[in-house]
């Protein structure tokens, strides 16, 4: 990346929620793991977030993150003072007999990722219409190796029929917590999780939306997790844009 970014301070996650604690009704279930996790997260694995001014305070927005196992969402979800409601995959949202239970009440949208599905779309672009917050993990399938590959343009569907704005979002620490552990036991390594400058995209297109305009707003989208990530990762662990084209 050419661009030089102005880093923004990391705050403990408890200041994070002190600051930017916001009164939205919750889900039971939501708040209570949200209650289990934070503890363990500060306790054995030094959580830091930063970038929570560009956290909308209120309306609806998406946020798009890097994707390398589970830990991604649990820790996102912990990081973000709002509720956020998931895409997932078939395969995740039926890990085991609880989880489908388990998403149904923290409101997660399943959504299959081999062929295009309309309903998954309909179902999140009306989230976003009740303002709410949506988070995509624009790589679709979870990384076997940690470093940031290509992404696929639902994110650019979403936000440009919707016209809400793209909060980018970098994870870092939770490959290294899981890469080659027995059971999906976490080790203990640091975990951080920096949030970008939202991104616009206009208003709502109405339009058919061609091939190379999803896949602009895709790129940018990229450059700028990719940004986020150089940051936290040595040079050779972040992929350009060119990259991935």
């Amino acid at each position: 990346m050419s661009q030089t970014r102005e880093r923004t301070p990391s705050t403990s996650l408890s200041a994070a929620v002190v600051l930017h604690d916001l009164t939205e009704p919750l889900p039971a279930v939501y708040v209570a793991l949200r209650g289990m996790v934070r503890p363990i997260l500060r306790r054995f694995f030094d959580f830091q977030v930063s970038g929570l001014e560009h956290i909308p305070s209120a309306g609806p927005f998406i946020v798009a993150a890097n994707h390398a196992n589970y830990l991604d969402g649990v820790v996102l979800g912990a990081a973000l003072p709002r509720k956020i409601v998931f895409l997932v995959m078939p395969r995740v949202y039926r890990a085991t007999p609880l989880h489908p239970f388990l998403h149904r009440q923290i409101g997660s949208i399943p959504i299959q990722l081999a062929r295009p599905d309309p309903g998954a779309i309909r179902q999140t672009l009306r989230e976003l219409e009740r303002g709410g917050v949506v988070g995509i993990f624009p790589q679709g399938p979870l990384g076997r190796d940690g470093t940031l590959r290509r992404f696929q343009p639902g994110v650019a569907l979403v936000a440009l029929r919707s016209g809400v704005p793209v909060v980018p979002a970098a994870i870092t620490g939770t490959f290294q917590a899981l890469v080659a552990r027995r059971w999906h036991i976490p080790r203990r390594v640091p975990i951080r999780v920096c949030f970008g400058r939202a991104l616009g995209f206009g208003p709502p297109v109405r339009h058919r939306l061609t091939a190379r305009l999803r896949a602009d707003v895709t790129s940018r989208i990229m450059s700028e997790i990719a940004g986020l990530l150089a940051e936290e990762l040595p040079p050779s662990a972040v992929p350009t844009p060119a990259d991935h084209p």
